[in-house]
């Protein structure tokens, strides 16, 4: 093969190291192979952390904004702007990332951050916005993202009239991979809010707040929206795009590999070299890797899977669409390694890839 074509689109190793960085060390690694090869460097993310660095690698512009961090302390964040097409990621604005020292809040924190970000991005002439709520530290149903968008919200109700007026006239996509209800035992706060902190007591607290909140949009909108799949997406702020904004919700990974241009990047690749910190059966639930393998397999191109540990059998991994997986741990069996040298690893991975799959 002369002159082979390789597109690089991993997500990040989480932990570990951010995306861009993991496609520089397999590029670096791949053209120590093939110093021939065409190599294009494409980052991918699901709608969760790195989202937003993400968009800014494949060419989106970085705005620098300061918000509501998720227990009211300000934070900077960004939105990425391509025209006006923003990107906003809630888990850089108000996500669990934020939190002040790591300290988990499940009753207070807030997704007010959210809403002061694109708040930004409406007043900077933003007109599509395509927000990523993986993430989240909050379970208030997107109310302190209303709030922040002028929503008036009280004891007697919810207050529509004072709603950012650039939404009437704004598209809004979210990237969402759960099909959660609001309420209920397999609604927000009885699935997710543990994972945030809350116990068993507060969760049944939550979920009455809710509830509440669900009555007062029903009665401020005319519509109960409490129901639908994806409502309780992200503490409920899914609740909030749906019901309240008129979001359409959208798989994680097709939402940004669409908005990334994937399908017209990977027309021609030789190979394609894709992954994430763990390929685990949590990977074949729509994670990134797979969506990059799926919508490679559209156009015949090849897909090599990279990952910190491998979880998958030969089986899964051939099912998934992958022509192989290659792990860190296959180099270097001390874990603790692998998770401080990341990119060394990375570097002699992708020559041996390169080397195995570029002839």
């Amino acid at each position: 093969m002369s002159e082979p074509r390789v597109l690089v689109a991993p997500d990040k190793f989480k932990g570990s190291l951010p995306a861009h960085e993991v496609a520089r060390a397999l590029a670096d690694g791949v053209s120590k192979a093939r110093p021939d090869a065409r190599i294009e460097c494409l980052p991918v993310a699901d709608g969760g952390d790195g989202t937003l660095d993400a968009a800014v690698a494949s060419g989106f512009e970085r705005v620098e904004v300061v918000v509501a961090g998720p227990t009211g302390e300000p934070v900077t964040t960004a939105y990425a702007r391509r025209g006006t097409t923003a990107v906003v990621e809630m888990a850089d604005a108000c996500g669990l990332a934020r939190l002040p020292e790591g300290v988990l809040a499940p009753m207070t924190a807030t997704s007010r951050g959210l809403g002061e970000a694109v708040a930004a991005a409406l007043d900077a002439g933003c007109r599509e916005l395509v927000v990523g709520i993986g993430g989240s530290a909050s379970t208030d149903g997107g109310a302190g993202m209303l709030a922040a968008l002028g929503a008036g919200i009280s004891a007697d109700g919810v207050d529509l009239g004072g709603l950012h007026p650039a939404l009437a006239e704004t598209r809004i996509v979210v990237a969402c991979d759960v099909d959660n209800p609001l309420t209920g035992p397999d609604g927000a706060a009885a699935v997710y809010a543990p994972q945030k902190g809350a116990t068993p007591d507060q969760v049944a607290e939550l979920d009455a707040r809710l509830d509440r909140w669900a009555d007062a949009v029903a009665l401020a909108t005319g519509a109960d929206r409490r129901d639908e799949a994806g409502a309780g997406a992200a503490g409920g702020v899914g609740f909030g795009l749906v019901a309240v904004l008129g979001a359409e919700l959208r798989p994680g990974i097709d939402l940004m590999l669409d908005l990334l241009g994937f399908a017209d990047r990977v027309r021609g690749a030789d190979l394609v070299l894709t992954g994430e910190g763990s390929l685990d059966e949590q990977s074949l639930r729509g994670k990134a890797p797979v969506g990059v393998a799926t919508a490679a397999a559209r156009v015949g191109a090849p897909v090599v899977a990279v990952c910190g540990r491998r979880l998958l059998t030969d089986a899964q991994v051939t099912g998934a669409g992958f022509a192989a997986a290659h792990a860190l741990t296959d180099l270097e069996p001390d874990v603790a390694t692998c998770l401080r040298e990341p990119a060394r690893l990375l570097v002699d991975l992708g020559e041996r890839i390169g080397r195995e799959h570029l002839g």
